[in-house]
């Protein structure tokens, strides 16, 4: 899919320095604005109370045709319109709204290099009051240059987290509600404070939910294990993606279940998966070698298949790859 910017999509505010190449822009408010304006209320009940909702968007640039390639950003704004719902968020914006906001924003950003994308809906206004009901919801949207999130050649040595997964009772964790991140920022923090590079969660179950903030796969006698969608994990689109890359283009089937601590431990090979981490190899858990310590033979596979397919090598995937001319 190829997406170009209509000529007066959104409403764009023209401060004196607007013919800079070096001003970055954000959508806040309805406008595009320069980023160092986009700011908010101290009162704000989602820099007070964390009543946010986001997602994580990857785009890839393409040097050779001179084009970003945005991975999946359909599906993420579903995904992001659907979780609206849980938190009485829905904004008056179509997932096609949404797609040309970000078009139009990456356009003017011109960031010729691989780059996040991070749309965001929040409560406004001024309340003291932690609440849902009758308080605004905006949308804003920024982006910013980004490489390699976690490791990717050398594999990740991680800890089992003290620290449980929220519940879905508690905050739906198939939702990015920003809140909720301070139970990941416990986590990881505590994980590196030991010398580990991230955090595995545990449910309060005791069964294996996901990352810190990425969802796990493990591999076992050429079978791909996951833990399911009840185990208190983010419905992730990167998940999505590796099991159907991995079956139709590498014939290695996924199985959603309920995994144990120790299974971690004698797994053949484990890594990461999500919009920041990518294909991220695991390599030690609790000071255990996973496998034979190094990255592993199908890991490797499908990062190289996950890679050629963000970068919109595979012709077959091109539908979730959004092409756009900067």
């Amino acid at each position: 899919m190829k997406l170009t910017a209509e000529a007066n999509p959104v409403t764009t505010a023209q401060p004196a320095d607007s013919q800079s190449p070096h001003t970055e822009y954000a959508y806040f408010e309805g406008k595009m604005i320069p980023f160092s304006e986009a700011t908010l209320s101290l009162r704000n009940p989602a820099f007070l109370y964390g009543t946010s909702l986001f997602e994580g968007i990857r785009g890839y640039w393409l040097p050779e045709t001179g084009q970003l390639c945005i991975f999946r950003m359909k599906e993420h704004y579903q995904r992001l319109l659907n979780n609206s719902r849980l938190f009485h968020m829905t904004p008056d914006l179509s997932v096609e709204g949404l797609c040309q906001i970000t078009v139009d924003l990456v356009k003017k950003n011109r960031i010729t290099s691989d780059l996040y994308i991070r749309p965001t809906l929040y409560k406004s206004g001024e309340t003291i009051t932690p609440t849902l009901e009758n308080v605004p919801t905006e949308f804003c949207l920024w982006t910013k240059p980004l490489g390699e999130y976690l490791a990717l050649d050398k594999g990740l040595s991680v800890c089992i987290s003290n620290w449980r997964r929220v519940p879905d009772n508690a905050i739906p964790a198939r939702a990015k509600a920003g809140g909720a991140y301070m139970n990941t920022a416990l986590a990881v923090t505590d994980a590196r404070k030991m010398g580990f590079d991230d955090a595995i969660f545990l449910t309060e179950a005791g069964t294996v939910s996901e990352g810190s903030a990425m969802n796990l796969f493990i591999i076992k006698d050429n079978t791909l294990i996951t833990p399911g969608k009840t185990e208190d994990i983010l419905e992730g689109i990167t998940r999505d993606s590796i099991i159907t890359l991995a079956k139709n283009e590498l014939g290695l089937n996924t199985v959603e279940r309920t995994i144990d601590r120790t299974e971690l431990y004698l797994a053949d090979e484990a890594f990461f998966c999500g919009t920041g981490a990518q294909v991220s190899p695991i390599t030690a858990i609790d000071n255990r070698p996973i496998g034979t310590g190094e990255p592993g033979i199908w890991t490797r596979k499908i990062q190289d298949t996950y890679f050629d397919t963000v970068k919109n090598k595979l012709s077959q995937y091109q539908q979730w790859c959004t092409l756009v001319d900067l």
